[in-house]
């Protein structure tokens, strides 16, 4: 049980805006997992450790753990953590530059799953997935993998990602051949009300550093400071993890 509780409030915290705390409930989550030395506690630590190091952009931690699970599924048969492990792998590649193998991978985990008849994470993984086609510059398959992303979190009521969702989105309306800054800019407010109503600190922070930069690129440089200044001057933690180096980066660039 202690487990169960380290690992869902790791998550919890990073949402919140605590990403070193949300590191320590995880680190220590897997550290009593394997303690326990049971194979079922270990694969649920495993996952949920990997999940919560993709949110901290801690993406070597995150492919280490899910490299681990995924063999060790399949050793005990476990179906359902193996395509969650896959996933994870799948996310990593994505978000890491290696956008071919994500797709080939995350397309895999999410048929495994469903073969399962689970659908939690979908909507995180099929967001992921829509990402990496953009990048390939698979725009109809991105904008596919988007929408079916946010009609998943609308039918399931899986909404705890929305809010990235919503900026992903923003992002990939910007990486289209046409690019269209005010459907990007439509999705980012979105995700900044749905973040906000969430009290999801970390969620309201990526999307605010992606409004800035829109914001930046079309000269309203003040406006962007006073979007991104207050909601970075919030965190009282975590300042060497990726989304605030990047939003760091971002304001002393505005400032300039």
């Amino acid at each position: 049980m202690r487990v169960a509780a380290l690992s869902y409030r790791s998550w919890a915290l990073w949402l919140l805006g605590f990403p070193e705390a949300a590191g320590r409930d995880a680190e220590q989550a897997l550290k009593e997992a394997r303690e326990i030395g049971q194979a079922a506690t270990l694969m649920y630590a495993l996952f949920h450790t990997s999940f919560t190091h993709i949110c901290c952009g801690n993406y070597a931690a995150a492919s280490a753990e899910a490299n681990e699970l995924v063999p060790l599924a399949d050793e005990r048969g476990s179906l359902f953590w193996g395509s969650l492990g896959m996933l994870v792998q799948g996310c990593v590649l994505a978000l890491t530059g290696k956008v071919s193998d994500a797709v080939h991978v995350i397309t895999s985990g999410i048929n495994a799953r469903r073969s399962t008849a689970a659908t939690a994470l979908e909507p995180f993984c099929l967001s992921y997935l829509a990402g990496a086609h953009a990048e390939l510059d698979n725009f109809d398959d991105a904008l596919s993998c988007i929408r079916e992303a946010m009609t998943k979190v609308e039918t399931t009521k899986e909404s705890w990602f929305e809010a990235e969702i919503k900026r992903m989105a923003g992002e990939i309306a910007l990486l289209l051949p046409d690019p269209d800054a005010t459907k990007a800019e439509e999705y980012f407010e979105h995700a900044l009300a749905v973040a906000r109503q969430q009290q999801a600190k970390s969620w309201e922070l990526r999307a605010a550093t992606s409004m800035a930069r829109l914001w930046r690129d079309q000269g309203k440089r003040q406006q962007a400071r006073e979007l991104l200044a207050p909601i970075y001057g919030w965190f009282s933690e975590g300042f060497d993890t990726l989304d605030l180096k990047e939003a760091k980066a971002l304001l002393d660039e505005l400032h300039a």
